[in-house]
């Protein structure tokens, strides 16, 4: 009886935090790839967030195996309602990443809040 107690308990536990936990503070969409020229690749790529919160999104840059030949963070600030869409909430972004070798595709390997 005293076990049966206790997996219940983990399992109201476990649905608790998963039903307070809500979306992500950050979220990204990859849009876009092109090679600028040699050695240059331009990313592409959406941000959701609170306008009023600053992101750091790291953007790379693969080769045809899937290595990483370009990186490159980025900072995406604040902004006001009128700049992009959902009343400022998503804007777009491009951002050109040097490569050391042969690049196919890129986008956002993820994004984050930059704390106070």
């Amino acid at each position: 009886m005293l076990v049966v107690a206790a997996v219940l308990a983990a399992v109201a536990a476990v649905a608790a935090v998963a039903l307070t936990s809500g979306s992500p503070a950050v979220s990204s969409k990859d849009v876009g790839f092109s090679l600028s020229s040699e050695g240059r690749a331009g990313v592409d790529f959406e941000v959701t967030k609170d306008r009023s919160d600053t992101a750091q999104c790291a953007v790379q840059v693969l080769s045809e195996n899937y290595a990483v030949v370009g990186w490159k963070v980025v900072t995406i600030g604040p902004n006001s309602a009128d700049e992009g869409v959902n009343d400022g909430g998503t804007t777009a972004h491009r951002v050109d990443v040097r490569t050391d070798s042969p690049a196919v595709s890129g986008g956002v390997n993820a994004c984050w809040i930059v704390g106070d």
